[in-house]
């Protein structure tokens, strides 16, 4: 049995003709619910044109998707005819149609015509004239390393083994800024010699980066040398060189910076050209750049990437600034050499990397101070006895990107703290049915009221099957049970202290567990950092803590946002960052482990935060997105509001868009999400427009 039949399902609905097709270890789901009932009858992936994991044949006269989703039409020769998006349609002639769904786990279906495709406010329809034969080929987005390759501590090591990053491309064109055409790249190990294993090799990209050969040079140049598929060779200046006879000089004393946004200018360029190949969308940024650029994209299209390259570098940066999605992720790593088996997680995400306090690099030590103290202060009402000991607490600094990440020994304030057992425990996870799984534990009766609203937070979805359990004041053995089993997320609402959680009958050490069922959690109680490093080590993916004593006021608000943002399909890491803005103690909970980890998946893909203003003749919406694993940057987003016919980059603000007070209850009621009106935080289908604008 191939990997993709061992974790794809595709099942039939037991409510409702349709299939429901689910991802058991992404633990994504969907429903296409169809005219009549269909039993699926197992077909042959290669019958589909694009790379698919899991096939099976159905008849019916209509699909539909209770929620809308994107619709790309292909004909024979796979050249894209059209894209139906939100209150779009098409009518396609007799012929022979791929149809790719922008749906949670991607989907091609191989149809004959004649098809109407239909999509109003609430789903999207696919009809046909009469019974009509539809192949249904799925693949996961859940992405692996292909090997492991092991380095010792020598950065020439360290740069052969970076090096192989680029074989994990899926191509070389402009495409490879979709986040589904750029695969996972090879784990590193630290060890004692040097061992590439056969097969990883780069594509022939023509380009080149010259490095000085120091470790904090080579980690800052990563995600950079991975997306250009480049080869990297020691050199006293560091250079970007092509084949074609091309180079651009980094500037040694802002190298940090200056290779940021090189990595920046030829990914967002990359977004705009590939408009004329696999996917012919309206892009807003293609719309905002072009004539600000002499560029003739369908002929760069099909040029060279060394030669594109060139092209775009030689743009002034500053006339496509504005439109550059913000970046998702800022990494802050100390240039160590065990941090090198951190680099391909977050080459992985593409983020941007900064080290800490290197010359060769241009980095600096005066953002990432660093202090070592032990609080004692107290704080009415605390969870806890205030006993953190003594840590060494880093503050990294400022960054424009949403999240921001440490990689080293200290406690970082305002960022999470990146654990590389975190993302090994996420590759290994297995496979799991069932509905998703929330352990809600409180071992204080004061504090009741975080159960009811976390309650009321997790499960209220209807698209989207909750297992939510309870355990009231449990006992060591009962809450070690509790861990052990097999869970989606923990929430814990309680007491923590040094040597343990607090239990009926003493404390339970996290440290002592041998493993956990647990993914992801929430120690909502005083000074669980250390805990949270322990429930990592026992193979938990990430989990928020904090670092201090916490009051219950703020425990409780914290800890019911944060429930209700993950419930909504936000990261734990942005989840986080949005809660600590909530917060006068937000400073002091922090994401251990994996922040990139999801409980739920987003209604749209996609997560969003709204800020709205009232204004004279209306309202102004802002819509904010934020990236997640399954929809990275360079995935594309089409706001459901009226008249909008763009696509636009994923990550940051899209837009601001104007509403009459009418059209904008009508579109908060769409789905649930954050939404800021006035600076203060709201649920959209639950907020009173009257009483607060």
């Amino acid at each position: 049995m191939s990997q993709g039949e061992e974790y794809l399902q595709v099942v039939s609905l037991d409510d409702r003709p349709g299939l429901r097709i689910v991802d058991r270890i992404e633990r994504k789901r969907y429903a296409l619910e169809t005219s009549k009932p269909v039993s699926p009858t197992p077909a042959d992936p290669e019958e589909c044109p694009f790379p698919v994991s899991k096939a099976v044949r159905i008849a019916t006269e209509e699909l539909t998707l209770q929620r809308v989703v994107g619709v790309y039409v292909r004909d024979e020769s796979q050249s894209m005819l059209t894209a139906v998006e939100h209150q779009e349609s098409a009518s396609l002639p007799a012929g022979t149609y791929t149809l790719e769904l922008a749906t949670q786990i991607k989907t091609y279906l191989e149809v004959e015509g004649p098809v109407e495709i239909s999509s109003d406010v609430e789903r999207t329809r696919i009809e046909f004239p009469a019974t009509t034969d539809v192949l249904v080929g799925i693949r996961s987005r859940h992405e692996r390393p292909a090997a492991t390759v092991t380095t010792t501590a020598d950065p020439l090591d360290v740069m052969q083994a970076i090096e192989t990053f680029g074989s994990a491309l899926k191509t070389a064109d402009p495409e490879r800024s979709y986040p589904t055409l750029r695969g996972h790249p090879p784990s590193v190990d630290l060890g004692d010699s040097l061992d590439i294993p056969e097969g990883l090799d780069r594509p022939d990209t023509g380009v080149r980066l010259e490095l000085p050969p120091t470790r904090a040079a080579l980690y800052v140049a990563a995600p950079l040398a991975y997306y250009l598929g480049a080869e990297l060779v020691p050199g006293e200046v560091p250079l970007l060189t092509t084949d074609m006879g091309f180079e651009y000089a980094f500037d040694r004393q802002s190298f940090e910076a200056d290779v940021e946004r090189v990595l920046k200018q030829v990914f967002f360029l990359d977004c705009v050209t590939r408009t004329e190949g696999l996917y012919d969308l309206n892009l807003h940024e293609r719309t905002a750049v072009e004539p600000q650029l002499d560029l003739d994209f369908e002929t760069l299209y099909d040029q060279p990437l060394a030669e594109q390259v060139a092209t775009y570098l030689g743009i002034p940066y500053s006339i496509i600034e504005e439109h550059v999605p913000q970046w998702r992720l800022t990494a802050h790593v100390e240039p160590g050499p065990e941090s090198v088996e951190q680099i391909p997680f977050l080459v992985d995400d593409l983020a941007v990397v900064r080290t800490v306090g290197d010359a060769e690099t241009g980095g600096s030590a005066g953002p990432h101070t660093t202090r070592t103290f032990a609080r004692d202060e107290e704080i009415s009402g605390v969870r806890g006895d205030g006993a953190t000991g003594s840590r060494a607490y880093v503050n990294p600094g400022e960054s424009d990107s949403l999240e921001q990440a440490w990689v080293g020994d200290s406690v970082p304030i305002g960022a999470s703290k990146l654990v590389t057992a975190a993302f090994r425990n996420r590759l290994d996870r297995e496979t799991v049915d069932g509905d998703i799984a929330i352990a809600v534990v409180l071992n204080d009766g004061r504090m009741d009221e975080e159960q009811d609203v976390v309650d009321q937070a997790y499960g209220d979805r209807d698209d989207l099957p909750f297992d939510v359990s309870f355990h009231r004041d449990p006992t060591v053995t009962e809450l070690r049970d509790v861990m052990r089993e097999r869970t989606d997320f923990l929430h814990y609402i309680g007491h923590t202290e040094a040597d343990g959680l607090e239990c009926t009958d003493g404390k339970l050490d996290i440290g002592t567990l041998d493993e956990t069922g647990v993914d992801s959690f929430l120690l909502n109680s005083c000074n669980s950092y250390d805990q949270g490093l322990r429930f990592i080590e026992a193979g938990a993916i990430g989990g928020v803590v904090t670092l201090s004593d916490i009051s219950n006021r703020e425990a409780v608000h914290v800890g019911e946002l944060t429930a209700r943002l993950l419930n909504a399909g936000f990261p734990l890491r942005a989840a986080l960052t949005i809660a600590r803005e909530e917060s006068v103690l937000g400073e002091q909970y922090i994401v251990v482990g994996d922040g990139g980890a999801t409980v739920a998946q987003p209604p749209s893909m996609t997560p969003n935060l709204l800020d709205v203003r009232k204004q004279d003749s209306g309202y102004d919406l802002t819509y904010r997105t934020y990236a997640t694993d399954e929809a990275g940057l360079g995935s594309v987003f089409v706001p459901f509001v009226e008249h909008v016919e763009e696509s636009f980059l994923n990550s940051g603000v899209l837009g601001t868009f104007e509403f009459s007070k009418s059209d904008l209850r009508q579109f908060l009621d769409l789905e649930q999400v954050p939404v800021r009106i006035d600076g203060d935080l709201h649920w959209s289908q639950s907020v009173d427009l009257d009483e607060v604008l």
